[in-house]
């Protein structure tokens, strides 16, 4: 039987990054479904108190999810998986910068509609992204981040992973994490991160 997995994220943050890489490689050694959604660290951080250099990352991040949503509502969610492919490739391997140009450059290699760039630079779609951030975040609460997955009906953030395993280690770490969701009592697992994100 299929395990139906939900993963929201944010673009532009590379932890959910590595462990959307992970899942992705769950798919080849475990009879399991992915299903990407859009939640969003701008509207997780806002009006909050934030460092300057933070605030202006956050800042950023609106463009990205912005456009993800639109790309969901307008091609599907395979085509969301497509887009987040290759805004986070650009984003997190190679480096390139958050910005419009970076959007724009993505939105059209995947062949997603012009102008979901150009209503990505407005607040139109805002209700809507906070209606799919919060259908993500609100059963783990406010105290964390991206990514966050929902199996068997539990949600939890995490897991915060670098690298990202791969083969039947990826299968493995994914029969702990179910296992994990399947007690509803479980919260929470935590160690200080030692290293960045690695990507490979």
């Amino acid at each position: 039987m299929t395990t139906n997995v939900d993963f929201w994220f944010d673009p532009t943050c590379p932890w959910a990054w590595m462990t959307s890489r992970w899942m992705l490689e769950v798919e080849k050694v475990r009879d399991v479904k992915t299903t990407f959604h859009v939640m969003s660290l701008a509207v997780l951080n806002d009006g909050r108190e934030l460092s300057p250099g933070y605030r202006a990352h956050i800042d950023k991040a609106w463009v990205p999810a912005r456009a993800a949503l639109l790309v969901e509502q307008r091609h599907g969610s395979d085509k969301l998986l497509e887009f987040y492919n290759e805004i986070g490739t650009r984003f997190h391997p190679n480096g390139e910068e958050v910005s419009p140009e970076t959007v724009k450059a993505a939105l059209a290699a995947v062949g997603a509609d012009a102008d979901i760039l150009d209503i990505a630079l407005t607040g139109d779609i805002d209700d809507d992204l906070r209606r799919s951030h919060h259908e993500g975040m609100d059963p783990v609460g406010d105290e964390v981040g991206t990514p966050v997955l929902r199996v068997n009906g539990m949600s939890l953030f995490g897991p915060v992973i670098s690298p990202a395993p791969k083969g039947e280690e990826a299968g493995e770490l994914f029969d702990g994490f179910v296992k994990v969701t399947s007690y509803p009592g479980f919260f929470e697992l935590k160690r200080t991160r030692t290293v960045g994100p690695i990507f490979d």
